[in-house]
């Protein structure tokens, strides 16, 4: 019974090796290696033409280049809703990897070029900036300008839009006349309220919450 065993046991084990070897030596490309099988040598394929990664598909050319369709033109409108949830991933993207160089008021006084970089942002209330169109911003972010690297790898496109948002929400703040200021509106607006620890060099600045009535507003 026992010599039964062992043989069953041997017989298994040079099946299963057998079996091992067969897939590792199955016909295969090595990558980039030449292959004859193919007209131009390459066993790497090229993608069919018209494939699309996944998630890479740009349906809306304006919401991902920012240039009015079929042209290099940047729009001036927003392709969602600017809404307060908008504003406010907008400023914390913008506090990430905006405010180094461009500062939290966008006035170019980063923390970064206070430091010695060779050469300062431009403010973003400057006339020029104030009046490009939306689709300007969206395109230096996706491809970069002067020695801005492009950060389209880093903020999705709908980050970069949000971005934008606030971005005009910050020239406004900086330039908006009395009548373009709503009705009760405190000028200048009360200092924000802060809760839990006071912030300092470790600790970042946590604001309370609106209250309905403020949501309202």
């Amino acid at each position: 019974m026992g010599d039964l065993r062992q043989l069953a046991a041997l017989v298994a084990l040079v099946l299963l090796a057998g079996c091992r070897q067969d897939m590792h030596n199955q016909p295969r490309f090595k990558p980039l290696a030449e292959s004859d099988f193919y007209g131009d040598l390459r066993s790497a394929r090229p993608p069919v033409e018209g494939t699309v990664a996944r998630g890479e598909l740009q349906a809306d050319s304006y919401y991902a280049t920012g240039m009015l369709a079929g042209t290099s033109t940047p729009g001036d409108y927003m392709p969602f809703p600017i809404t307060r949830q908008v504003l406010d991933r907008g400023r914390e993207r913008f506090d990430i990897y905006c405010a180094p160089c461009h500062s939290r008021l966008g006035d170019g006084n980063g923390i970064v070029p206070t430091r010695g970089f060779a050469r300062k942002p431009p403010s973003f209330h400057i006339e020029r900036l104030r009046k490009a169109p939306l689709g300007y911003f969206f395109d230096v972010m996706t491809h970069g300008f002067g020695m801005m690297p492009d950060y389209a790898s880093q903020i999705s496109a709908a980050d970069r839009w949000a971005i934008v948002a606030y971005v005009r929400a910050l020239q406004f703040s900086q330039n908006a006349t009395r009548q373009e200021i709503p009705a009760g509106q405190a000028v200048p607006s009360p200092p924000p309220e802060f809760r839990g620890e006071p912030p300092n060099g470790g600790v970042l600045p946590e604001l309370k919450p609106p209250t309905a009535a403020e949501e309202r507003k």
